[in-house]
């Protein structure tokens, strides 16, 4: 494919830091958003944040008609000083964000740059950008949920498969902080009289562990696990930290239920056990409803797309938990996300602006014939 798309402009974002716990470099980020989407008509609600950088959602005039939200993150996992450069060969640009998702959120933009040249003015199309979906969602999941019920469809710009494959299903995830409390005591002289929270936590572990099932693909990992002074001492202390991956709604109850029958039974007396945490982020699953619409996008594009389940999380996750018919992957294809060799498929971009703007396209014509308006054809790239 001939790619003819300049990424001077999508540079410019890349090179600024946006690590999660970089408020200025993250409202940085969102300011050059704003300057690319008001001039398409977009009024702009920012919702200010004290410890992380703002969420940001582009709102547009409502007509009757379904309404459409697009979802992107503006944080990158990258921290200061060790990936901040965006370089570009003839196939691929690198830089921290290239597909996870400054490279998608440039996607949704080109597309709606689009509708505004043929449509003049979009409409029930909104755009949603949160600032702390790489550390969990913890603050803007709270708003994105509530933000849900104002639309109809969402499609999410994390990035595409390797074959071009958008994203129909997602694990649940849960983690978890366990505090487990003993008592010190003299390992040798006073050895009885300890309660040893390491041999709890070991127990423990072994316990959490067995409760995965690779053939429900369901994961529990104990990532993490400290404890005890030193090897003279009965370990007075230990912690736990805790995830947990699931498929189905039965499997994470199952998990969440077996966790705490773990946590309220420990396996050494007068242990005392304290656990904090729960679900990050619910299920998505595949819906008859998603599927309808696989079946639209399919018939207007002309050709089938192909859909995949994935086990990491996102907040298309989020979204499809509030009742929204969601789509995710709709970003560029890259891969060496969260590492320093993060990079994204030039040609990708144009195959994901292409369709994105025929699947856009499609909802303001629904809704231009809902109000007596005229219709309008996209013409694709070259």
């Amino acid at each position: 494919m001939n790619v003819n798309m300049n990424f001077s402009e999508l540079a410019k974002i890349i090179n600024i830091n946006s690590h999660s716990k970089n408020k200025r470099g993250i409202n940085q980020n969102a300011d050059v958003f704003k300057s690319w989407m008001m001039p398409l008509g977009f009024k702009c609600q920012t919702f200010e944040r004290e410890d992380i950088g703002n969420h940001i959602l582009f709102i547009s005039n409502k007509v009757k008609g379904k309404k459409v939200l697009l979802l992107g993150h503006l944080d990158t996992v990258f921290p200061k000083g060790t990936f901040e450069t965006f370089s570009e060969d003839d196939s691929w640009i690198y830089g921290p964000g290239v597909c996870d998702m400054k490279g998608g959120n440039y996607v949704a933009l080109c597309a709606l740059r689009k509708l505004k040249q043929e449509f003049n003015e979009i409409t029930n199309i909104d755009m949603l950008l949160v600032s702390d979906e790489e550390t969990g969602s913890d603050d803007s999941k709270h708003l994105s949920a509530r933000l849900a019920k104002n639309y109809d469809y969402c499609f999410v710009f994390e990035a595409a498969g390797k074959n071009h494959e958008i994203v129909t299903a997602r694990k649940g995830v849960a983690t978890f902080n366990i505090n487990i409390e003993g008592k010190s005591a003299h390992a040798g002289n006073e050895y009885t009289s300890g309660i040893n929270a390491n041999l709890a936590a070991a127990h423990m572990i072994i316990d959490l562990t067995a409760l995965t099932d690779l053939e429900q693909a369901t994961t529990v990992n104990v990532g993490k696990c400290t404890g005890g002074i030193g090897a003279n001492t009965i370990s007075p202390k230990a912690n736990l930290v805790v995830e947990a991956r699931f498929n189905c709604f039965n499997e994470k109850l199952r998990v969440l239920e077996n966790i705490y029958h773990i946590v309220d039974h420990p396996k050494v007396e007068n242990i005392q056990v304290t656990i904090e945490g729960g679900v990050q982020r619910d299920v998505m699953p595949p819906t008859p409803k998603q599927a309808v619409l696989i079946k639209k996008i399919n018939s207007l594009l002309g050709y089938e797309l192909k859909t995949e389940h994935r086990g990491g999380v996102s907040d298309a996750n989020i979204m499809s938990a509030a009742g929204l018919v969601t789509l995710d992957g709709f970003g560029p294809f890259g891969d060496g996300d969260h590492t320093i060799n993060e990079r994204a498929s030039k040609a990708s971009f144009i195959i994901r602006i292409n369709e994105m703007s025929q699947i856009l396209a499609y909802f303001m014509n629904e809704n231009a014939i809902l109000n007596k308006e005229k219709t309008h054809n996209l013409i694709k790239i070259a």
